[in-house]
């Protein structure tokens, strides 16, 4: 009897067991059963099985390194602040001078006070969610006064002069505070979805203010006893520079008498 085609499309004879002849049909101890009907494939030798353990085990030992090698840029991107575009982080990356880092948060946090003025004077469209805008605006902008107080009191711990960048907080942050003020005054049909943050934000700035008032004052004492410090230091080095040329002309003196008294023998024609 001969076998159909989709028999022997089915059949897959190992390559050292002779086929069947004519009708005969043939078990092989290593087929499987398949799921929808047929014989299968035949199961792998241990040969084959030692070779594909070498090449699972290759690809794993590579996936392994693979994630080693892109971890660590993978959590620097997960490290980036959601509330600061690229260019944004660039800049605060950038300004690592004391008072130029402060005077970079202090404009970014002015510059979402200004898109919520400038979302607020427009007509507003009632298809948009508008209250939960002006909420992730005054969301990033407190996220941005966090960053602010963290960086002055680290330099503050670290006596980093930053005076400069206090006078401008204490210069702009009572202008920031009003908006914020006026925001809270002029409420509009949405202002219940962001009134937590907004009461947030004016606390949180407040308290900015607070604690740059105290740090300012604190640093115009610190660097002002440095000066005095330094003067106080450059007032010994001159002592000493006068001391050392003083005993220089003594020590050159001694030398003159000593050849005075001394002369060097002149040699005889």
């Amino acid at each position: 009897m001969l076998l159909s085609a989709a028999e022997v499309s089915d059949r897959t004879p190992s390559p050292l067991v002779p086929l069947p002849q004519g009708g005969e049909r043939r078990e092989t101890p290593n087929s499987c059963p398949r799921p929808f009907g047929g014989e299968g494939v035949r199961q792998p030798t241990d040969g084959v099985r030692e070779f594909l353990r070498h090449r699972i085990m290759q690809r794993f030992v590579v996936l392994a390194l693979l994630i080693l090698v892109t971890a660590p840029a993978k959590a620097a991107r997960a490290q980036k602040p959601d509330y600061l575009s690229d260019e944004e982080e660039d800049k605060v990356r950038d300004a690592q001078e004391p008072s130029e880092r402060i005077m970079v948060y202090l404009t970014l946090a002015q510059s979402r006070l200004d898109r919520i003025e400038d979302f607020r004077s427009k007509p507003m469209d009632p298809q948009y969610d508008n209250g939960a805008y002006i909420d992730h605006l005054l969301d990033e902008y407190i996220s941005l006064t966090e960053d602010l107080k963290n960086w002055i009191q680290d330099q503050y711990d670290r006596r980093g002069d930053m005076r400069k960048g206090l006078h401008k907080v204490l210069e702009m942050g009572p202008k920031q505070l009003d908006e914020l003020r006026r925001i809270q005054e002029s409420p509009d049909k949405y202002a219940a979805d962001y009134a937590k943050s907004l009461r947030e934000a004016k606390e949180d700035f407040a308290d900015t203010l607070d604690g740059a008032t105290k740090a300012l004052g604190d640093q115009v004492k610190m660097f002002g006893e440095l000066k005095r410090e330094e003067k106080a230091e450059a007032q010994s080095e001159k002592v000493r520079t006068k001391e050392e040329k003083k005993r220089s002309k003594e020590e050159e003196k001694l030398r003159k008498k000593e050849r005075k008294q001394n002369p060097p023998a002149r040699d005889e024609d």
